[in-house]
């Protein structure tokens, strides 16, 4: 059964605002830069080694940040190299800000940059019209899985792009964090069936095991204070409570019956711990870095 809800998604402003004060609430983007900065240079030293050029791919990559820390650590890892870097996301928007973020950062020479504004499924189309056979060293998909249909099959195609040595990165919200309790609870209240929204590493792993694909698994803890939710009319409150629901006014919204439910929910030691008096909610991610 389809939602009876408007998805936040669907509010590009909204969305942005709920996911500006998500970071603000949370330690995220700290986590990732602690597997950018602790991790990725010996996989980089792996999928490097013996080359001079490397094909990357960001599916995507929204404003850029996270995919040109990534390349900071490539290159004091591998010096020398030059990188060929498709960019795939589909809002103008992201795009833009990506590439005025690049014109105002000095030393990206080594990176030949092509833009790419289409989602995950056109790029798939565009890939196989064109009969087009580059292969990639590097993939990588960061929060993004939640936004396509078929989470497998779009593994699948990026995956068959890889070089031998090529690596596919996926970072989500792992399983077992609070979005993982929550979703396994209300994912037919909640989800938008139209894309995969609910989606966990869990369900990736679930996935890659049941096709004997290798990976690695490497967990980021995190956490989101959430407090503010549980303050009735509180504005910040409520954004948060629309980015955790993903649906837009969840407040105003929901029954009586299911935000109740809900609410218990993100309050129980199952999504959150009470510390000094604050409800923190277990945010935590997973890297899959997976094998060609």
């Amino acid at each position: 059964m389809a939602s009876p809800f408007r998805s936040l998604v669907e509010d590009e402003s909204r969305y942005n605002k709920s996911f500006n004060l998500f970071l603000e609430r949370s330690s995220e983007h700290q986590c990732m830069q602690d597997f950018i900065h602790g991790v990725l240079p010996e996989i980089f030293e792996k999928i490097g080694k013996g080359k001079s050029s490397l094909n990357v791919i960001g599916v995507g990559s929204g404003a850029g940040q996270i995919d040109l820390q990534m390349f900071s650590q490539m290159r004091l890892k591998l010096p020398g190299i030059t990188v060929s870097n498709e960019v795939v996301e589909p809002s103008g928007d992201m795009l833009f800000k990506y590439k005025v973020l690049v014109s105002k950062t000095p030393n990206l020479e080594y990176i030949n940059f092509t833009w790419n504004k289409m989602t995950a499924s056109e790029f798939e189309t565009h890939w196989k019209e064109k009969k087009l056979d580059k292969k990639f060293d590097f993939i990588h998909m960061i929060q993004m899985l939640y936004y396509v249909k078929d989470p497998d099959a779009t593994v699948s195609f990026f995956r068959s792009l890889l070089s031998d040595s090529g690596k596919l990165v996926i970072i989500l919200v792992s399983g077992q964090s609070g979005w993982g309790k929550l979703w396994k609870t209300y994912r037919a209240e909640l989800c938008n069936t139209e894309i995969s929204q609910c989606v966990t590493t869990g369900d990736i792993r679930t996935f890659l095991d049941s096709k004997g694909i290798p990976y690695k698994s490497y967990l980021l803890p995190s956490q989101m204070d959430i407090t503010e939710s549980f303050t009735e009319g509180d504005e910040k409150g409520e954004l948060l409570l629309d980015f955790l629901t993903e649906v837009i006014d969840f407040s105003k919204n929901a029954s009586p019956t299911l935000k109740a439910g809900v609410m218990a929910l993100l309050r129980h030691p199952d999504c959150s711990s009470e510390v000094d008096g604050k409800v923190i909610f277990n945010n935590n991610l997973e890297v899959l870095v997976v094998e060609p």
